[in-house]
């Protein structure tokens, strides 16, 4: 095994088969973490988002922190209510994609997918930088470089969904599972304490916010209204995440729809508990909450501004910090696993992003490397691909959330409301046609779910706009519209290309003349092998053609072609500039103009080595003359292998992977017990 294949091996595990394939699949215990950590994860950031919103007009704002908070669940429930009709009626894993190509047309489907692979970047972007800035937070050696931190994460990310689905998901199971266990724990303590009358007060509750300007004395209707729906836009981001599930729905054990919609409803419940508790709780425990760009509008007690180097702790940071005053572990736990859960929401998209781009490649609106598996059986370029994207939007804002979380939800929004419109056609067209009672009721009812969502969404969408567009908002617009482009252009590619390519009656004519040319450097065995095989393939015209670039080797060669008799005319091309390819191309183009329906058949000998520091010796003018004959119309480019001694090297390394019997394969059944014996290398013995 080479370098690269053992460290391949070590990064990413063994190579599966094809047939392996349904081992990858995800029980619903695994299936709930892979793709709802991101959905989850929002808990960390959605309420402190609203309560900065509310902020610009003081903390008299934050009465109304629960009514958003409810608005959001609203929201989440029907969308979580409207995915499950999608996921039943297209389990295929397309999702938002399909359902919009299916009803809407094409350039829906395409809108979609540009919304959705531009929000599945953005949502690395933000869960990683936020997990940094947590990081930071907590280890002040990583403060100041939270941008090579997040961009560290990425790639340790990208490494471990590489790995495979399964594999991954099983790493980020424990970590998602305490993070519930964290925060439904602590709001059931917040609870308690709320109940008996003991719940204490955050650090911030002594604290005053002074209103942003403009919004110093009392609020006009209109700009009451706008405020609430910046703040109502924002916690929206609590719906991120949520389409992922009926874009995996492949990726769950059988029966699959049914259990990708368990899946939705259980994470229904979990994220809308969670929101609307850390909402509650913040209110009733005092928050003073401001952008952390506008820390100089909080003021003590005493109307000081506060004192240089104040670190405002996130929301669920000082709940927690109050609540577990006396138990400083409980505090930890509920910090760190937040923490944990922001850097893994990423792995919803590193499992979104890869299959979305699989079906696009299918359907030809991105390149088709996208939809080739890996040696795990994931969709590694696509993974790749995800985290390069991601780490250029981390370097280029800086690590810095609140400025990413601007251009968040956007996306998701559009694709939602396209995805609920497309389910209402589809309803539609197949009530149209359903005569059983019983079945178009169940129709009927899911299209009015349909609708609700829409409904939902749309009225989402517009405040979203209307609120983020010259915050941010715009970019993602942007970058949405030149995705659009882009994918109608490589459709566009591939549609002409097939056509092109696409068989003739008259593609079944023989050429009418074959004129075949085998390139000599000198006399040895690959130039005699090369002749051989061009004499068998019996051509109209064969002859040997040389390039001289110094006179005396030229001579030496001539003289040493007629000393051998060789019967194979060698044609002399002189070269006054010592160039080796211009002169072969010409010759070439020559031949082909003088018979039009004729072709040129270049023969090209070529050492094979064992070594990959061989290969940067030999081959290099055969590599460059390849490649500029392939752009010349009519030749025919032959390469004729002769294998060195060291070729050998990579022969038998191929044997010993082959045939050595790793761990596991008796039990898998891919030995018997009687070859394994045969099949495993002894070890020497222990010297003592």
């Amino acid at each position: 095994m080479g370098l690269a294949d053992a460290s391949k091996r070590i990064l990413l595990g063994r190579k599966l088969r094809s047939s392996q394939l349904g081992e990858t699949l995800l029980p619903k215990r695994i299936a709930l973490p892979v793709f709802a950590s991101d959905a989850l994860s929002s808990v960390a950031y959605a309420p402190d988002e609203v309560f900065i919103m509310l902020s610009i007009a003081g903390t008299t704002s934050y009465v109304f922190s629960p009514w958003i908070g409810v608005a959001v669940a609203l929201v989440m429930t029907a969308v979580i209510a409207s995915y499950r009709q999608t996921v039943h009626a297209y389990p295929s894993g397309g999702g938002d994609y399909e359902v919009a190509s299916v009803n809407l047309g094409p350039a829906a489907g395409t809108t979609v997918a540009s919304a959705l692979l531009v929000d599945y970047v953005l949502t690395v972007a933000v869960s990683i930088s936020s997990g940094s800035q947590y990081a930071a937070a907590a280890i002040p050696f990583l403060s100041g470089h939270e941008v090579l931190f997040a961009s560290a994460l990425v790639v340790v990310l990208m490494a471990l969904n590489l790995r495979g689905i399964r594999e991954s998901g099983s790493y980020f199971a424990v970590p998602t599972y305490l993070f519930m266990v964290a925060i439904i724990g602590m709001s059931l303590y917040g609870g308690y304490r709320w109940a008996v009358g003991t719940l204490p007060e955050v650090e911030s509750a002594a604290l005053d916010v002074v209103p942003r300007e403009g919004f110093e004395g009392p609020l006009t209707q209109f700009a009451m209204v706008f405020l609430l729906a910046r703040a109502f836009s924002s916690g929206c981001a609590a719906l991120t995440g949520v389409e992922a599930i009926s874009n995996g729905v492949p990726a769950f054990k059988r029966p699959k729809s049914r259990n990708a919609a368990s899946t939705l409803l259980m994470l229904g419940m979990i994220a809308v508990t969670m929101m609307l508790s850390v909402i509650l709780l913040a209110r009733e425990m005092g928050i003073r909450y401001v952008d952390p760009h506008e820390l100089d509008r909080l003021r003590t007690a005493a109307g000081d501004p506060m004192p240089d180097g104040y670190d405002q702790h996130t929301v669920i940071a000082q709940i927690a910090g109050a609540l577990f005053a006396d138990f400083p572990p409980g505090f930890y736990f509920v910090v760190t696993m937040t923490g944990v859960i922001l850097v893994l929401a990423a792995n919803t998209a590193f499992n979104g992003f890869p299959v979305l781009g699989s079906i696009l490649a299918k359907d030809g609106f991105a390149p088709r490397a996208l939809g080739s598996r890996g040696d795990r059986l994931a969709y590694s370029n696509g993974i790749v691909f995800l985290a390069v994207m991601a780490i250029v939007l981390i370097v280029a804002f800086d690590a810095q959330t609140t400025k990413l979380i601007q251009l968040y939800i956007v996306g998701v929004f559009v694709s939602f409301n396209l995805s609920q419109l497309g389910m209402i056609r589809h309803w539609t067209r197949h009530l149209a046609t359903e005569k059983d009672a019983g079945r178009r009721r169940k129709m009927q009812q899911s299209r009015v779910i349909n609708a609700i969502g829409l409904a939902f969404t749309a009225v989402v969408l517009v405040v979203v706009l209307l609120t983020k567009f010259l915050e941010g908002a715009w970019i993602t617009i942007l970058a949405m519209t030149a995705a659009y482009f882009v994918m109608r252009s490589i459709r566009r590619h591939y549609d002409r290309v097939a056509k092109e390519i696409a068989a003739e009656e008259t593609d079944k004519v023989l050429p009418t003349r074959v004129h075949a040319i085998v390139l000599v450097s000198k006399l040895h065995k690959p130039t005699l092998r090369a002749l051989a095989y061009a004499k068998a393939s019996r051509p109209n015209v064969l002859e040997a053609v040389c390039v001289s670039t110094d006179p005396a080797e030229t001579d030496r060669l001539l003289a040493a072609w007629d000393e051998r008799r060789i019967d194979v005319p060698l044609k002399v091309l002189y070269s006054p500039y010592r160039e080796l390819i211009k002169p072969i191309v010409d010759y070439a183009v020559e031949i082909r103009q003088a018979n039009p329906r004729g072709v040129v058949a270049v023969y090209i000998p070529e050492y094979v080595v064992g070594r990959w520091w061989e290969q940067l010796l030999h081959n290099q003018s055969a590599l460059r003359l390849k490649g500029r004959l392939l752009f010349t119309p009519g030749v025919m480019v032959t390469s004729v292998p002769f294998q060195l001694q060291s070729s050998a090297v990579a022969l038998e390394r191929e044997d010993r992977q082959l045939t050595r019997v790793r761990p596991g394969d008796l039990r898998r059944g891919r030995v018997t017990s009687e070859e394994a014996p045969d099949r495993v290398r002894p070890r020497p013995p222990r010297q003592r």
